[in-house]
């Protein structure tokens, strides 16, 4: 499903972000990715989104080599990679049925359609009938929720995750990745970057551990001391 092949990507200001990453993520599998901040977990979630492309190698995702894709190819590549933001990314000022609708909207859907997905989103990540109200009536979790609800809306094969727990307590980063596990249950491929080591260890997922730009280990979710000592 996704396959990096001694991937590098190197920034205009001339920071190498990644280095030579080879790394690959079967159908339907999730995995956490995890590492300090600089590692490169975000560019890896770039590159998979087509968000950016690598400066050398090859990234292929769900069948596509991304470095050839022409540009009016990309938003239907896109609509293949849900995203979730660890900064929910909401438009603060519209209703939690127009953000969640929103990739529907882009895509021409009609309100038919956009009304039963909405629904049937917002049920799957337990808030069904928020439609009407606004973000900031939202907790902090249920911003989030409302987050993979927009990314899951189009029926991604992929989700990819950029720190989805870091601003949630315990409890509510446990029922957000419990959401993702209850994705991949039914063959979505997820990507999870993370800090959170504790929720790593109690995964048993693997886990591609990266360091400095490259890839410094793939280990079973308990095994993951080197990073821990350097944080």
């Amino acid at each position: 499903m996704i396959r990096f092949e001694g991937v590098a990507k190197r920034y205009r200001n001339g920071r190498e972000a990644l280095s030579n990453v080879n790394l690959h993520i079967a159908p339907g599998e999730m995995v956490y990715m995890t590492g300090r901040s600089g590692a490169g977990k975000s560019t890896v979630l770039k590159l998979i989104a087509l968000l950016e492309r690598p400066t050398r190698g090859q990234v292929t995702v769900a069948g596509a080599n991304t470095g050839k894709l022409s540009a009016r190819r990309v938003p239907a590549f896109r609509r293949n990679v849900g995203v979730v933001f660890q900064d929910h990314r909401l438009l603060i000022d519209r209703p939690v049925f127009d953000n969640v609708a929103l990739p529907l909207i882009v895509a021409g859907s009609s309100l038919k359609e956009i009304d039963k997905r909405v629904r049937a989103a917002l049920d799957q990540v337990g808030l069904l009938g928020s439609e009407r109200m606004l973000p900031a009536e939202l907790s902090v979790g249920e911003q989030q929720r409302v987050g993979i609800a927009r990314a899951i809306i189009s029926r991604p094969p992929i989700l990819i995750a950029d720190e989805p727990t870091g601003n949630l307590d315990p409890q509510l980063a446990s029922e957000v990745m419990t959401l993702f596990r209850r994705l991949n249950d039914v063959g979505v491929t997820v990507v999870v970057a993370t800090h959170d080591l504790h929720l790593v260890r109690e995964s048993g997922l693997r886990t591609i551990v990266l360091e400095n730009g490259h890839i410094a280990g793939t280990e079973p979710s308990g095994v993951l001391p080197v990073i821990e000592a350097k944080r």
